[in-house]
């Protein structure tokens, strides 16, 4: 096996509590972090090196509580990171859907090799009926990746959720929505000590959908999917709509207060970001293109 898998003690059960958290009055606060912001395919290179190459990964810390939504590659990074604590890791990983770029970091998580780790782990059902557990093993099976689900040490349980979802993690409310039909994608609200953050990334962005629009009614930030703002990409967007367009009606109707846009092409280079961001601050001051490494404190 390519991993250390260093065993940590046997514990009975998910606590979910953040590995080195710090008690505080800070326990009121969201923090998100993005471990990785591109749709489709990883594009590492000179290019795209400000904005970051890994797919979508995206942790959010309330209080005693690490959620992570998705598994792109952005999940290996943050497992590296994980990979340095002493402490047992306990987390709940939501995925929107299925799609390869939102999954394919899961086979090289690392700290889920590792026992006396815990992880929650939640999804739909895919359109061809598949569970979130079916589609993350199916992935590891030969001839795709040579190291099967079963040989993850940590102690794992998978959740089928449908739109409509609320799941109550400690003090935390995770709420749900379908977002795309043909994907079977799911739209996030999380809420905590009156704060909250949505997370709509594979969204139909024809009109603006009302029950996203009532999910982010007043959210503190939407994470919203801004992809593919260059039309010349192949089958994006045939109406001419683009998806950070609809975005913006979104945040203004919903009253959010920070509208962050996110899953970027694999065409859209540091510069064109820059300039799609520039472009986009004149129409909405409180808007900002999602770059890996950074966080953000509500």
């Amino acid at each position: 096996m390519p991993y250390s898998t260093t065993s940590r003690p046997a514990r009975s059960g998910c606590k979910a509590e953040v590995a080195n958290a710090k008690p505080s009055s800070l326990s009121n606060q969201l923090t998100v972090k993005f471990w990785g912001v591109r749709g489709s395919i990883p594009t590492p290179g000179e290019l795209t090196a400000r904005y970051g190459g890994n797919t979508a990964c995206v942790e959010v810390l309330a209080a005693d509580q690490r959620l992570i939504f998705d598994g792109g590659t952005g999940l290996r990074v943050l497992g590296d990171h994980f990979h340095s604590s002493a402490q047992p890791i306990d987390a709940h990983l939501f995925f929107t859907h299925t799609q390869w770029d939102r999954i394919q970091g899961f086979p090289f998580f690392v700290p889920a090799f590792i026992p006396g780790n815990c992880f929650k782990i939640y999804g739909a059902v895919a359109p061809n009926g598949a569970s979130i557990k079916q589609r993350l093993s199916e992935q590891m099976l030969r001839p795709n990746f040579p190291i099967p689900l079963q040989a993850m040490r940590a102690e794992l349980e998978f959740f089928n959720l449908s739109a409509g979802s609320a799941i109550q993690v400690g003090d935390v409310l995770v709420e749900t929505i379908g977002l795309n039909p043909a994907a079977n994608a799911l739209g996030y609200r999380v809420s905590h000590q009156g704060r909250s953050l949505v997370y709509a990334t594979d969204t139909e962005h024809q009109t603006v959908d009302p029950n996203l629009l009532y999910l982010a009614r007043q959210a503190d930030i939407l994470i919203y999917d801004g992809t593919y703002a260059d039309l010349d990409y192949p089958g994006i967007s045939p109406t001419g709509i683009l998806p950070w367009e609809t975005g913006l009606k979104l945040a203004k109707r919903a009253g959010v207060k920070q509208l962050v846009l996110f899953h970027h092409s694999p065409t859209q280079t540091d510069s064109a970001l820059d300039e799609l961001e520039n472009t986009l601050k004149l129409r909405f001051p409180n808007i900002s293109l999602a770059k890996e490494g950074v966080s953000v404190v509500l």
